[in-house]
């Protein structure tokens, strides 16, 4: 990967969660689609499908239902460091998960974000810290990232 690629800017976001199980189970439910479809996405929403392709150069691509309304999306890994790091690009998808689409509920969020997440060995524990970055976004689509 282009070392550009995983740069982060001052708007760079930021969030870190501690799991309380050991980091081999947290990457697993990070990159087992079965377990990965457990807890992904918000409450009250089904997940349709994940479907795990985990190599850089591969995707996970996914659907949800939110009752009235359905959201698609997919992450192209990037880099893979097992069980260390994963980083992908994010977007939202059409159906098939092959056309990057705008966010559905905000018409100027980046098509892309970088993601990069690292899995923090801490004992029977596991630091979870995710850094995202509007990726080959247009200033319009800055703007809505860093407000």
């Amino acid at each position: 990967m282009a070392k550009a690629a995983t740069q982060e800017t001052p708007f760079t976001f930021h969030i870190e969660r501690v799991f309380d199980a050991p980091r081999e189970r947290v990457w697993k439910a990070w990159t087992d689609p079965e377990q990965f479809r457990q807890w992904f996405g918000p409450k009250h929403c089904e997940m349709l499908y994940a479907k795990m392709d985990l190599r850089p150069g591969g995707e996970v691509t996914y659907g949800m239902d939110f009752g009235k309304a359905r959201m698609y999306g997919k992450w192209a890994f990037r880099e893979i460091v097992a069980p260390e790091k994963l980083v992908a690009i994010v977007s939202f998808t059409d159906e098939t998960g092959e056309k990057i689409v705008v966010h559905p509920f905000m018409e100027n969020w980046p098509l892309q974000i970088l993601s990069v997440v690292t899995f923090t060995d801490m004992g029977d524990k596991t630091k979870i810290s995710i850094a995202w970055t509007a990726y080959e976004a247009s200033e319009i689509e800055k703007r809505a990232f860093e407000e």
